[in-house]
């Protein structure tokens, strides 16, 4: 196996990390457990309390520095609250995890000379995402550090949220780049044009999904198809898409339709392309995944008004899965994008 490639898997690797890490966010914010920890401490938080003494300490910072405690979770005791601690510690360690297998590799590769000029220059790119990705997550986490807000603020959830995906989108990228050959690309400017406009309307659609779920915005109208009886809010023309949780829910829903018409046509459009191998075996999986996170989409609506406080029951799944699902969908269209960006003079043309 030649160095180049053997770099773009070890990338997939850190694809994969990622991906969990996205999830495991995800799980702290279902479980309320984001706001457990109410420090900052990128190495010493290692390592949780050890003692009876170092869990009280935890537990009072969380009394003292939080209106999630003085405002929802008043009776919790020791046995909850390590609960939610231990879910942000696992969201944290994991990115700590990530760290180490970025960086031991990364030395061996630099030792070994795997790496040219460009892969350096993309390789520091990448660690200036993942930390400045940290840095958002703490600014999150602040948000709901006061006696004010039961959970942090969803415009910082999703600006962490989307900054995630960016990073595994780049990872993802610089990955293909190593991994598929010229041979696999495809030229057709009209379909990588067509691509980029999906890919942009999916950016917004993930956006107002992170609004949805930082707002805790489903069971507010945990009706399918019409929101709460209507089928266009009343509240739609007050010029509120922001905070208005019926408005968001509104967007959010209609940018899923048109999601789905936008990839059937994409499938219309892609089915005489049999040229590259490799896009001819991923090119309907577009439309196999946004069918898959459209039916999620409306059981977890239709689950949402049955919440599991601070647990886990069906809705917390099917939320899970539906996130899980949206990487799944943004990867494969990136990864079509890449196969469309070949240069005329050296691809396979349709």
């Amino acid at each position: 196996m030649n160095k180049n490639k053997i770099v773009g898997y070890w990338l997939l690797i850190g694809v994969g990390m990622l991906i969990i890490q996205v999830l495991l966010g995800g799980i702290t914010r279902l479980t309320g457990s984001g706001l457990s920890i109410t420090e900052w401490k990128p190495i010493l938080g290692t390592i949780p309390p050890l003692n009876d003494a170092e869990w009280q300490h935890a537990f009072m910072l969380y009394q003292e520095k939080t209106g999630q405690y003085k405002y929802l979770n008043q009776d919790f005791t020791i046995s909850h609250f390590k609960f939610i601690y231990f879910w942000e510690w696992m969201h944290r360690n994991w990115a700590r995890l990530i760290s180490i297998v970025f960086l031991i590799p990364f030395i061996y590769f630099i030792i070994k000379k795997y790496f040219n000029v460009k892969m350096i220059s993309n390789l520091v790119a990448l660690f200036l995402l993942g930390a400045a990705q940290g840095l958002i997550g703490w600014i999150m986490v602040k948000s709901g550090l006061n006696d004010d807000n039961l959970y942090v603020s969803h415009i910082k959830l999703a600006i962490h949220f989307i900054s995630a995906l960016v990073l595994i989108c780049f990872t993802c990228w610089f990955a293909l780049t190593l991994l598929v050959e010229n041979q696999a690309k495809v030229y057709h400017p009209g379909l990588k044009k067509y691509i980029l406009w999906i890919l942009l309307l999916l950016g917004i659609q993930l956006t107002y999904g992170a609004f949805m779920a930082g707002l805790k915005a489903a069971n507010v109208a945990p009706t399918w198809p019409s929101i709460n009886g209507a089928y266009i809010p009343d509240t739609v023309l007050n010029g509120d898409y922001i905070f208005n949780t019926i408005n968001i829910h509104f967007i959010h829903r209609m940018l899923a339709y048109i999601l789905f018409i936008g990839i059937l046509i994409w499938q219309i459009k892609v089915q005489p392309i049999r040229e590259s191998l490799l896009f001819h075996r991923i090119k309907s999986l577009p439309l196999v995944l946004v069918t898959i996170q459209v039916l999620l989409g409306i059981f977890t609506l239709l689950t949402s008004s049955v919440q599991v406080r601070n647990g886990f029951g069906l809705f917390e799944y099917l939320a899970q899965a539906h996130q899980l699902v949206a990487m799944f969908l943004l990867m494969s269209l990136i990864t079509l994008l890449y196969i469309l960006g070949a240069n005329s003079r050296d691809s396979i043309k349709p």
